[in-house]
């Protein structure tokens, strides 16, 4: 009998910190590499900042756009883009104009 108490003296604190000492070890593991770990955190920062730089270049052409289509609006036709608009629909050229032919198109 005493062999056991000394047995279950021992082993009951031996187990006990080996439990939480797994516990432990498997939350840290998680912090780092789960699915909301620090590994992930950062792969996170990386899209946004990518999206970020992406979103500044769309504002930037819509921009460019809304300026283009304000020159169309009724009150106030640009007409040197009205005209080359129409050149370029139309294939047609002024009998002034210079024509360079370029192979890429």
């Amino acid at each position: 009998m005493v062999v056991r108490r000394r047995y279950g003296r021992f082993l009951v604190p031996l187990a006990f910190w080996c439990l939480s000492g797994a516990l432990t070890a498997f939350f840290i593991m998680q912090a780092q590499t789960g699915r909301r770990g620090l590994e992930n955190k950062e792969r996170y920062e990386a899209e946004m900042a990518r999206l970020e730089a992406n979103l500044s270049a769309i504002k930037v052409e819509r921009s460019d756009w809304e300026r283009r289509v304000a020159m169309f609006r009724a009150d106030h036709i640009d007409r040197d883009l009205l005209e080359e608009q129409a050149r370029r629909v139309l294939g047609r050229v002024h009998r002034n104009d210079v024509v360079i032919m370029d192979r890429a198109n």
